[in-house]
């Protein structure tokens, strides 16, 4: 990489929030450009020539841009593998990738606002659409603490921060908004130890420059 890195976001997009955390990790230096997804920025045609989904995040590198916050994270982590975010064995990375996969790909997207606004479209009230994403969450937090019962140590996977501890972090934010338990497992525990990590601090949302004041 020889040129900045730019990441468009929003402030409590938890899919955002998981590639600043993996930046952070990395002590990689990096521009933000916020879009207000409340007020449909995503949607605005130079945005969508960025990313055709209109969803952030996109990260411009080199020129290029990458969508979906999974494999950026995952390329980071192949030009900057220290410290690593996946294992060193084909089983153990297949495990974090399932575990992060469980949240990022099932539980994420089921109750993010695109879906939430096409739920009220549809005549639920508020109340009833926020108890629609509680649910999904807790059902979806409850497997991955199942996941990851075996394993001991800080991390989701023992005492090597993965991936799976950068998705999960901000779902646990979003976890709290909806008023989701996550009390299942190691979970909260986890989040504890991550936040004591600088990488985990800065990207908390509220600490965002487009975060409202």
């Amino acid at each position: 990489m020889t040129d900045t890195l730019i990441l468009h976001g929003f402030w409590r997009s938890t899919a955002t929030w998981r590639v600043r955390i993996a930046l952070g990790l990395k002590g990689l230096e990096w521009q933000g450009v916020a879009h207000d997804l409340r007020a449909g920025d995503q949607q605005a045609p130079a945005y969508l020539a960025l990313n055709p989904q209109g969803f952030v995040p996109a990260l411009v590198s080199d020129g290029a841009v990458l969508t979906q916050s999974l494999a950026i994270c995952e390329y980071l982590d192949e030009l900057h593998p220290h410290p690593p975010l996946l294992p060193s064995t084909p089983l153990e990375r297949a495990r974090v990738r399932a575990a992060a996969q469980v949240i990022a790909c099932d539980i994420h997207p089921v109750q993010n606002l695109k879906v939430l606004k096409m739920l009220r479209r549809r005549g639920m009230t508020e109340s009833e659409t926020n108890a629609w994403a509680a649910e999904v969450i807790e059902s979806g937090l409850s497997a991955f603490a199942t996941l990851i019962a075996d394993f001991t140590g800080p991390y989701c996977f023992g005492d090597q921060l993965t991936l799976a501890d950068v998705v999960l972090v901000p779902q646990l934010g979003n976890a709290r908004r909806f008023g989701a338990r996550f009390d299942f497992g190691r979970i909260a525990a986890i989040e504890g130890e991550c936040m004591k990590l600088a990488a985990f601090a800065s990207a908390a949302p509220e600490r965002q420059p487009d975060a409202p004041s």
